[in-house]
């Protein structure tokens, strides 16, 4: 039996600072991309006032390119 092919890019909490831009808002950690049976609940991050953002569960730190 083979396994069934992921459709997820990015493993959850990887690494710890991401770039994203206005065409991922709104933006969540983990992302929409991102597997996520072994990481923490969906939060929304508010990214858009200060342009970075870190994660509370994980650390992530997020980066808004313009």
């Amino acid at each position: 039996m083979t396994a069934a092919p992921s459709t997820h890019t990015t493993q959850a909490n990887a690494e710890q600072r991401y770039s994203v831009t206005r065409a991922d808002l709104p933006l969540s950690c983990p992302t929409p991309s991102m597997a996520l049976w072994n990481s923490h609940p969906r939060v929304y991050l508010p990214i858009e006032a200060e342009g970075e953002v870190q994660c509370p569960y994980c650390g992530a730190h997020f980066v808004l390119q313009d």
